[in-house]
């Protein structure tokens, strides 16, 4: 299953379970440091060439992904599963993007994000987003350490 399944109460539009109209980012460990997420563009989430994708989408996704991958990791490093015992959120600080190239909106697009350093306040991750082996958009995000009060 992935990161935001186990994410109680997230009203997220990007990638919140309890959001029935948001994007539903999904993040799953690709291997012991990358998370991964493949994204269905849809017709309707292109920018004003309908054969590509919308900037805004491409970096709510790797917002989404991003710090979600950040969430998993403070979870692993506290030696929880996600979701157990008190929650853990993180939210965006910063985000810088490289548009390198268009995101076609015909195909599947595979976001790859790292938690690159941290201490127990934030995170900063590195997020890719390709289309086929093509990276489009490059990413640097600081998720930024929340308490519970922030989601009730």
């Amino acid at each position: 299953m992935a990161f935001q399944d186990y994410m109680k109460d997230n009203h997220c539009f990007g990638c919140g379970a309890e959001n029935t109209l948001g994007l539903r980012v999904k993040s799953e460990w690709r291997d012991d440091k990358v998370a991964e997420c493949i994204f269905h563009p849809q017709p309707h989430h292109c920018s004003g060439s309908p054969r590509f994708l919308y900037g805004g989408i491409s970096a709510s996704i790797i917002d989404c992904h991003s710090v979600c991958t950040a969430i998993a990791h403070a979870y692993k490093q506290a030696g929880r599963d996600i979701g157990d015992g008190e929650p853990i959120w993180y939210v965006t600080g910063e985000m810088s993007l490289k548009y390198r190239r268009p995101v076609p909106v015909n195909g599947a697009v595979i976001l790859h994000a790292e938690v690159i350093s941290y201490n127990d306040k934030q995170s900063q991750v590195r997020c890719t987003l390709s289309s086929g082996d093509k990276p489009c958009v490059t990413a640097e995000v600081l998720a930024v350490k929340v308490d519970n009060s922030w989601v009730a």
